[in-house]
């Protein structure tokens, strides 16, 4: 029985489309193979399906390149000028974007001024107020941050030396051992605590003398533990 012709046209189905696909392109590229073994022919195939998946086959003894170059000596037609116009007007605009970029950078350090009016003048002058406000909120956050650390650290090494001295003295003895430092101190100095202990007193607080106030003592009486 003679198999009845099948009308060319799209197949609607999509997964019917995709398998007849399928199967006519491994025809196809058998096909191609065997041309290049038979004829000693060069043969070069680049197909892409309709969900843009790609597929190319090409002869051993030669490459896709040298196909289409050898395509542009025959039929007068160069593929390549296109390409080279659009990465040619790609990197002109890449190169004005860079002058412009360094001339920007220049302007900002006070250079290369002598083409702006007063008004690029004035923009360029609130442009770097706004970056010195962006810098200077920054430092001050940095400041802060590292401040309350070091303060943190002050009290942990007063905790620290107040639980050591204690354990020092004795089980029974009733004693009371600090760290002092001034508070008033500015932030340079605080931040500077951890390297300089000259900024930090320890003193203890004899057990038989509880109110050193009314005893008649002064700060300088304390003894230096």
């Amino acid at each position: 029985m003679a198999r009845g012709k099948i009308e060319i046209k799209k197949i609607e189905n999509s997964t019917n489309r995709q398998v007849t696909y399928s199967k006519r392109r491994g025809g196809i590229f058998k096909k191609a193979q065997e041309l290049t073994v038979l004829c000693d022919a060069q043969v070069s195939l680049i197909m892409f399906s309709s969900t843009g998946k790609f597929s190319a086959y090409c002869s051993p003894s030669t490459t896709t390149k040298q196909i289409y170059d050898k395509y542009q000596e025959a039929s007068g037609i160069n593929l390549w000028s296109s390409h080279y116009e659009k990465m040619q007007n790609l990197l002109n605009k890449l190169e004005d974007d860079n002058n412009k970029l360094r001339k920007e950078i220049r302007q900002r350090i006070g250079e290369d001024l002598s083409g702006l009016e007063i008004e690029g003048l004035r923009g360029l002058e609130q442009n770097l107020e706004s970056s010195v406000k962006v810098v200077r909120d920054k430092k001050y956050q940095v400041i802060s941050s590292q401040t309350d650390t070091k303060r943190k650290k002050v009290k942990s090494l007063e905790q620290t030396h107040k639980d050591l001295g204690c354990s020092l003295a004795g089980k029974d003895a009733i004693c009371d051992y600090g760290i002092a430092y001034n508070e008033t101190l500015d932030y340079k100095s605080v931040l500077g605590l951890a390297n300089d202990a000259s900024h930090i007193f320890a003193f203890r607080i004899q057990p038989c003398q509880p109110n050193l106030h009314n005893a008649g003592y002064g700060i300088h009486d304390l003894r230096l533990a």
